[in-house]
């Protein structure tokens, strides 16, 4: 059977007519306009990637040379067990252009601009998470190179790497839906930035991030071991260290948990924040548009 015989088509292109397309496949055609969109913008402001590389690039080198000679990890050569707390801290700290992104993007009147369109509501910020997914998967590749010239060494493997990767990505995603919550809420671009960093520093610097937890206080060290940031950090290090490198972490009390355990851990708070945080992000959307 043809086309013409199921649905209204263009006598000129035998394509479905608009008005036969899904919601679904409106939505996702949306979100990909707007993936672009984002993306280009970030070209044509190319400091913001800049910065947003300097960053980490600083905290590797200043973790490395200046304070890693002070930071005991055993038998376990730092810089590996530095980078994988590295790439988190770069997605984490990266997250915070979604909702910088989107409170600019309220504020100047283009998501207005949008709700003219006949477009899909949650297109806007799919395509704002996806296009800092995007980006933020360009630096953690930066960020691997600058890894491997200051002494990274995977053990791993290519797998393991891989692997390793993805979790950080998964975690990017996760949290730029959070800073969306952040800039939906906040009335301009600063405003968003000054909220999100008191919410940052305490999970990245008080976490497995650049210091075993084991050398922290207590009471702080029960905080520390069970945040989502840790839990993350400890998957991606485990799974980048490769089986036999891993239990040596863990035998040195560098890892908390067994790699098995943390990778299920961190995908569970993956995917509670997502549980969270989207449906909540869309609603809240709606309301301030």
């Amino acid at each position: 059977m043809t086309a013409t015989a199921d649905a209204p088509t263009d006598d000129s292109t035998g394509r479905l007519l608009p008005e036969e397309r899904s919601a679904a496949a409106w939505a996702i055609s949306d979100t990909l306009v707007l993936t672009r969109r984002n993306l280009l913008h970030l070209t044509r402001q190319p400091q913001l990637l800049v910065f947003t590389f300097i960053q980490p690039v600083m905290f590797t080198l200043l973790f490395r040379y200046v304070f890693g000679g002070a930071i005991q990890t055993g038998d376990i050569d730092y810089v590996n067990y530095l980078m994988p707390g590295i790439f988190v801290q770069t997605v984490v700290f990266g997250s915070t252009s979604t909702g910088v992104g989107l409170a600019e993007d309220l504020a100047t009147g283009v998501v207005d601009r949008f709700r003219s369109l006949p477009m899909s509501r949650v297109a806007v910020l799919a395509g704002r998470t996806l296009a800092d997914l995007a980006r933020n998967a360009f630096v953690v590749a930066l960020m691997t190179a600058v890894g491997m010239l200051v002494g990274f060494r995977p053990q791993g493997g290519v797998t393991g790497f891989i692997l390793g990767g993805c979790m950080v990505l998964l975690a990017a995603f996760a949290l730029s839906w959070v800073f969306a919550l952040v800039g939906l809420k906040s009335a301009s671009a600063e405003a968003a930035q000054a909220v999100a960093f008191p919410l940052i520093f305490p999970l990245t610097f008080a976490s497995s991030a650049f210091v075993p937890v084991q050398t922290m206080p207590g009471w702080l060290q029960a905080f520390a071991t069970r945040q989502p940031i840790t839990v993350i950090i400890d998957a991606t290090r485990g799974l980048m260290a490769g089986p036999d490198e891993a239990a040596k972490l863990l035998q040195a009390g560098l890892l908390s948990r067994s790699t098995g355990t943390s990778v299920v851990y961190a995908l569970a708070w993956i995917a509670l924040i997502l549980a969270i945080a989207v449906p909540l992000a869309v609603s809240w959307y709606r309301k301030a548009t």
